[in-house]
């Protein structure tokens, strides 16, 4: 009787080497889901755990944290002890403590204040604790008074019949600051302000205050001063609206235009309707760009729609000295380019009369010396040098003696005034210039005046073959001989050359142009 097929053992049919490895494999997986169930369990266990820690617990789990400056965690676990005991003063203290070290005195005051009515319910329950209300009603009037709260601070003390000097006097400076800021004694205010914030008010938490000062600092002109306190304000409370309008206003009255823009605009992207930064913010436009307008019209030549921009931008607010003056300076220019030197000279005394300084001093002396008043000219330089700093001496120095030079010149024959430029003219204008002089005085143009215009001519030549040379003009700026043989001043001296000639050779014009034929002796 044939037997049935054989069934081979698990052994039998795969090799032994392979028979292990899956065995291992096997085991291997079920190790894994294993730990996984086991992990998940216990994650499990633990998020029911701290459910169900105690508030002592949580306030252990929070000392761990704050040893560990892990200080969200820390505040985390004490507000769950909270949860777990609402009445329990203890944990509002040690938030309190948490806080203070966060430099969240807002936040810590608050904290203290809750562990203090809890403290006097108990009290009032069942008598105890009474010396714990007393310690925790000390601590809460000390951070009131260095949170500059000195009228809180005073009515803590007399709730505990104390009385306290630090709060006493704090209240007493404070009530003399905000008297003086009620009556716009904006010094005294400045001084009792400080007094509160540097010897009380310790924290730096004080926006109240702190701008309070910042307005008086910017009504006394002290802009610096506003800057530097909004900017405390700001650094602890940066959606404080009023902060970003004054320290605009203030960085406006510096002249300091892209810093009171930048603070215009981010008062205006937390409340695009807030009136002081949009007024502040229309104005500014309204200045700089006038102000752009004036500048790119000068850089074209457009000297007298420069003045009239410039006037507009100045006229938005005249009294705004730190722009005004400096665009004054400006329209000075542009009448120095037009050749109006009494216009420039008026409006640069404007400059000095208000307030002196090297810059406006120096400018002076330039249309001066442009309209040939020489003297006058050596004197305002002489001002800038008395009145210039160490590190701008030197400069000014030899603007005075150049003004000396000038001054010297001026008796004798002055190039400049020959070809009727000022002395900083460049080449370009000293071309066009003496252009225009040559053809006027050409001899064969001026026959019934023959011999000055040979005169003339003569010196025409001259003064543009020395300015139109960079070493010479030099030469002659510093108050030296500029041709050999020359001493004793230029007065009576000639340079031996051929005006026809050197009129022809300037004249020349290629490209087929016209050329100018004139006879010369």
């Amino acid at each position: 009787m044939m037997s049935g097929p054989q069934l081979l053992s698990p052994q039998q049919q795969v090799p032994r080497s392979l028979w292990s490895l899956l065995c291992m494999t096997t085991l291997l997986l079920s190790s894994i889901q294993l730990t996984i169930a086991t992990s998940s369990s216990d994650n499990d266990n633990n998020n029911g755990n701290k459910k169900d820690l105690s508030a002592g617990k949580l306030r252990q789990l929070a000392e761990t944290a704050l040893m560990e400056r892990k200080f969200t965690d820390a505040e985390s676990y004490y507000r769950q002890a909270i949860s777990v005991e609402p009445t329990n003063s203890a944990n509002h203290y040690k938030l309190y403590n948490l806080h203070k070290r966060m430099r969240s005195y807002g936040d810590a005051l608050g904290d203290i204040t809750t562990a203090c009515e809890l403290l006097e319910k108990s009290e009032d329950n069942d008598g105890k604790n009474k010396n714990k209300t007393m310690e925790y009603k000390r601590i809460k009037a000390k951070l009131l008074v260095n949170l500059g709260r000195c009228e809180d601070a005073v009515s803590e003390y007399k709730s505990l019949n104390e009385v306290n000097e630090d709060a006493t006097n704090c209240a007493h400076v404070t009530n003399a600051a905000l008297s003086a800021y009620q009556q716009s004694d904006w010094s005294s205010a400045i001084k009792h302000f400080g007094n509160v914030l540097t010897n009380y008010a310790t924290l730096g938490d004080t926006p109240d205050l702190l701008y309070m000062k910042s307005q008086a600092e910017y009504n006394v002109g002290d802009y610096y001063g506003t800057i530097s306190d909004t900017g405390k304000i700001l650094k602890s409370y940066p959606q404080h609206l009023e902060a970003y309008q004054l320290r605009g206003e203030a960085y406006f009255r510096l002249n300091e235009m892209d810093m009171a823009q930048k603070h215009f605009r981010e008062g205006l992207k937390l409340d695009p309707e807030h009136g002081g930064c949009k007024e502040g913010h229309r104005l500014l436009k309204k200045v700089t760009k006038n102000d752009k307008r004036g500048d790119a019209a000068f850089e074209k030549g457009e000297y007298k729609d420069a003045i009239g921009l410039w006037w507009g931008a100045m006229n938005v607010d005249i009294e705004h000295l730190a722009f005004v003056r400096p665009t004054l300076l400006k329209v000075v220019r542009a009448h120095l380019a037009l050749k109006e030197y009494a216009k420039a000279e008026e409006e640069c005394m404007k400059h000095v009369n208000n307030q002196e300084s090297v810059e406006g001093l120096h400018l002076l002396g330039e249309v001066q010396s442009s309209a040939e008043k020489y003297q006058e000219s050596l004197r305002s330089y002489q001002r800038a040098l008395e009145i210039a700093p160490d590190d701008q001496k030197q400069h000014c120095k030899r603007k005075v003696e150049e003004a000396q030079v000038a001054l010297k010149q001026s008796k004798e024959k002055n190039y400049y005034k020959i070809l009727s430029v000022p002395r900083n003219a460049q080449l370009k204008e000293i071309k066009k210039s003496y252009r225009e002089l040559a053809l006027q005085w050409h001899p064969d143009k001026n026959t019934d005046n023959k011999e000055k215009a040979e005169q003339m001519f003569q010196d025409i030549s001259e003064a543009y073959e020395v300015l139109s040379d960079k070493e010479l003009r030099e030469k002659y700026d510093r108050g030296e001989p500029v041709f050999e043989n020359q001493g004793g001043g230029q007065q009576g001296q000639r340079h031996h050359m051929n005006p026809n000639q050197f009129f022809h050779q300037n004249f020349h014009q290629g490209g087929g142009q016209r050329q100018h034929h004139f006879r010369y002796g």
